[in-house]
């Protein structure tokens, strides 16, 4: 079997979707994009190409390697993410040419369903608790939300009191009917983590999730020194290099990797076993499309150390399309009790509707995350 053909499509809401074609007819799909930066990674994908079209899609191992060490510059968002939706596809071509899920190539299911959690609040989080109610009707007990708006590096102690307060309503109404974990998405620099975190610790939230910016990752073992709450990181890592300096320092008990963005099935496998053997747990980081999800969800299905699974569905970036928009097999994303049952197609296990997704990609709105300003008029982390 060869390569002859990759074709990208961006759609709403803000993803994109690969399509790699074989001589023998059997296609795969992938999803490398950057929020935001869909446009470049595109271009990166087909920079890509001249070292995927004539070859065996069945050696993902040496393809992967060609396309990282090919180039002498290397890693970043958008080569890893161009990588990451190449590999997911030679994998759904691996696994429907040999009849298997993904998962039973790497070694078969460590579990039967996986614990999936829900985003709800938006940028700026309002109306959480009207959000929580509205997915516990579809039986989601597990949710993420932004912990704060903007904040300054040195911040009030209104501003504190207002993020802090968000959550004591949201436990006063649900008591520990359901968990949380809490995302201060970088907004929160170091001088006010720890200030934050002490002040949420009466609330038990089940992590805090970018406490500071990757970039500052030195802090993530003073920080879980400080506090009792589960620290977790990893959306804006992206190899397992990057994870390995955070493994050896310590202070994660979480890592989110996203598999469209740190190197796709093959990086991410790696990243989760050398978490396990920190004791480490894996959460994967998406609020992206039904490829990743799919993908995220291979994983999980092999990672011991998997315990929470992100997913978009109802996501608030999710103006034009929803999750399942793009799907044909809808009835294998559905949730019971909270949980998502093994994929049982082979490849990826998710059939992606192409008529819906070329029709789409006729008018993909180039999607952008808003720039926020301080009131004195710098920038803000957003």
């Amino acid at each position: 079997m060869k390569i002859i053909k990759l074709t990208t499509y961006r759609v709403p809401p803000r993803w994109m979707l690969l399509k790699i074609e074989t001589d023998e007819g059997i296609v795969g799909w992938g999803e490398p994009v950057i929020e935001g930066r869909a446009r470049t990674v595109e271009a990166a994908v087909h920079e890509m190409t001249p070292l995927l079209i004539g070859q065996d899609p069945g050696r993902i191992n040496d393809l992967w390697q060609a396309m990282y060490r090919g180039g002498f510059y290397r890693g970043g968002a958008i080569l890893m993410s161009a990588i990451a939706g190449i590999d997911q596809a030679l994998w759904d071509i691996k696994g429907k040419a040999l009849g298997v899920p993904v998962y039973d190539l790497l070694g078969g299911r460590v579990r039967d369903k996986m614990k999936m959690y829900s985003w709800v609040g938006g940028d700026r989080p309002l109306d959480v608790i009207a959000g929580i109610r509205k997915l516990r009707e579809v039986g989601i007990d597990t949710f993420k939300m932004n912990g704060t708006e903007e904040l300054r590096m040195l911040d009030s102690a209104r501003a504190v009191d207002q993020a802090v307060g968000r959550i004591a309503e949201i436990r006063e109404a649900f008591g520990n009917d359901i968990e949380f974990g809490i995302d201060f998405h970088g907004r929160v620099a170091a001088p006010m983590a720890k200030v934050l975190l002490r002040a949420l610790e009466p609330y038990r939230p089940l992590f805090v999730e970018e406490p500071v910016l990757a970039e500052q990752a030195e802090y993530y073992p003073r920080l879980a020194e400080a506090t009792s709450i589960p620290l977790a990181a990893g959306e804006r890592m992206y190899s397992r290099f990057e994870f390995k300096r955070v493994l050896e320092q310590g202070g994660l008990a979480i890592l989110q990797p996203d598999l469209s963005h740190a190197g796709g099935i093959t990086e991410c496998v790696k990243i989760a076993a050398m978490a396990e053997a920190y004791d480490v747990a894996v959460a994967p980081h998406c609020p992206l499309g039904p490829v990743a999800l799919a993908a995220c969800l291979q994983l999980d299905f092999v990672s011991h150390n998997a315990v929470l699974q992100e997913q978009s569905m109802g996501i608030h970036y999710n103006e034009g399309a929803e999750l399942l928009d793009y799907v044909i097999n809808k009835e294998d994303f559905c949730m019971d009790g909270g949980y998502i049952a093994a994929l049982t197609r082979p490849g990826l296990g998710v059939e992606v509707d192409e008529e819906r997704v070329i029709e789409a990609s006729k008018n993909a709105p180039d999607w952008r995350n808003p720039l926020w300003r301080h009131e004195d008029g710098s920038v803000a982390e957003w």
